[in-house]
Parts: structure tokens; C-alpha cells; sequence
């Protein structure tokens, strides 16, 4: 596979130019090689940036994807660190579905409320009551 040119793998991969720039200057993606002046990519980040694109598709952040990629010299494999990363990830997913089910619990709550007017709803709210039976006045 010949080297490939900055525009040609931003459009391969649905990136703008600037990003894989952004991915080398955070470090996440190894500096590009100069031909020409222009900046051209090899296999190897091709498939660091097959890698970043699944991260980015699992929800894994910037600093997370520089976790994953920092110096293998001092750190643990490869492996040690998706084990790692991915088990912190599943942990956090956990704690939004929870969220997400508190707020459908709210939310379901909110479409029985039959308050006529923002300052009833608003009283309701504060004493954590609202639902579907009318204020009294």
C-alpha cells in the first residue's frame, strides 16, 4: 500500500485534515512523514488510526485514546491497557444507562402532570409531588 496523502485518509476515515493533524499533535497519532512538503501517512497509521476511530465509535476520550497510546517503553502492553480502559468505560456506561433510567422514571412521571399553570407545576416540583392528581386551591 503506498503512502497516502493527508486528504486522502481524512476522507478514508470521515475526518477533516485538521483532526489527524490534532491526533499528532496530541500524540495519539505518530508525526506523518513529509514528501513534497506535504504530510503523508504508511500502513502503521492507517491502522492507528483503524484503532482511534473504534475508540472514538466506544465513546473513549482524547486523554483515554493518549493513555492507550503513550510510550509502550514504560508502561504496560498493549492488551493490559484496553483490559484496563475498557473495564473503567463499562463502569461509566453503567452509571449513565442508570441515569438514563432515572430520567425515563422522571420523564414518564412529568407526562402525567396535569397542572394548569407553571407556578402549580413549579409548587409540585418543589415538594417532589407532581404527578397527575390537580393542586387544590
Amino acid at each position: 500500500m503506498p503512502d497516502l496523502t493527508i486528504s486522502k485518509v481524512a476522507r478514508q476515515f470521515g475526518l477533516r485534515a485538521s483532526a489527524l493533524r490534532y491526533y499528532e499533535q496530541v500524540g495519539v497519532l505518530s508525526p506523518s512523514f513529509r514528501h513534497g512538503g506535504q504530510r503523508v501517512y504508511d500502513e502503521s497509521a492507517i491502522r492507528r488510526l483503524a484503532i482511534l476511530q473504534r475508540a472514538r465509535q466506544l465513546g473513549f476520550t482524547i486523554k483515554e485514546m493518549q493513555v492507550l497510546f503513550s510510550d509502550f517503553s514504560s508502561g504496560p502492553p498493549v492488551s493490559e491497557r484496553w483490559h484496563a480502559l475498557s473495564k473503567a468505560k463499562l463502569e461509566e456506561l453503567d452509571e449513565r444507562i442508570e441515569l438514563i433510567f432515572e430520567m425515563q422514571r422522571m420523564l414518564r412521571k412529568m407526562m402525567r402532570c396535569r397542572c394548569a399553570a407553571f407556578d402549580e407545576c413549579g409548587e409540585k416540583m418543589l415538594r417532589a409531588a407532581c404527578d397527575d392528581t390537580p393542586a387544590r386551591g
